[in-house]
């Protein structure tokens, strides 16, 4: 139930944002582009609608697309990793190795979200706001223990299923969206090398 909520939490603050910060750069170009058309009426117009803030915005929107789009990599498996000293290895030491390499991932991402925390906690006892949205810092930098203490609880999570079942997420990067499986070309698929390859039931540590 949390995880299934997760999930579409992630896929619906990755979309809205891509979406958004697109839709408000299209507009501030185009407003840009506008306001220097010699139009009366328009041109003023154009010119007293302020759009200074638009890049500010998507810059921070960006952020925060990034930071929930790698815990939503590590779910999926569309982190690229070059592994073939360990794809060489025997399924027994391979998946001691995953398991190391996944583990050390969830450390690394919980000390950024730790930091992270007590980077806003102090700015959040101070007045510090952004240039031009005059958004709190605070508030700008929260993505990075939100996005990361999510990051790793992916990583812990992708972890025991690999420890239950010996297998890891892995995503087809040379799948079309709406193309049947036997029109795909065989040149479009991918190496199995780009990610660990899974273990042999039982084998798994």
């Amino acid at each position: 139930m949390i995880n299934r909520f997760l999930d579409h939490l992630e896929e619906w603050i990755i979309t809205f944002l891509i979406g958004a910060a697109t839709l408000i750069i299209f507009a501030a170009v185009l407003h840009r582009y506008a306001s220097g058309l010699p139009i009366p009426g328009l041109q003023d117009w154009l010119l007293s609608i302020n759009m200074g803030w638009a890049q500010e915005l998507c810059i921070f929107m960006f952020v925060w697309m990034a930071k929930f789009g790698a815990a939503y990599g590590v779910r999926t498996g569309i982190h690229v990793g070059v592994d073939v000293a360990i794809n060489a290895m025997n399924d027994r030491t391979r998946g001691w190795f995953v398991i190391f390499g996944l583990l050390a991932g969830a450390f690394f991402t919980g000390i950024i979200g730790s930091f992270g925390a007590q980077f806003v906690w102090s700015l959040a006892g101070t007045d510090q706001t952004s240039a031009d949205l005059e958004v709190p810092k605070w508030i700008v930098y929260l993505c990075i223990p939100l996005g990361s203490y999510l990051m790793c609880y992916r990583f812990l999570q992708v972890a025991w299923n690999f420890h239950k079942t010996g297998h890891l997420p892995h995503a087809d990067h040379g799948h079309v969206e709406g193309l049947d499986k036997e029109a795909e070309v065989e040149w479009a698929v991918m190496p199995s090398d780009l990610h660990p390859a899974d273990v042999k039931p039982g084998s798994q540590p």
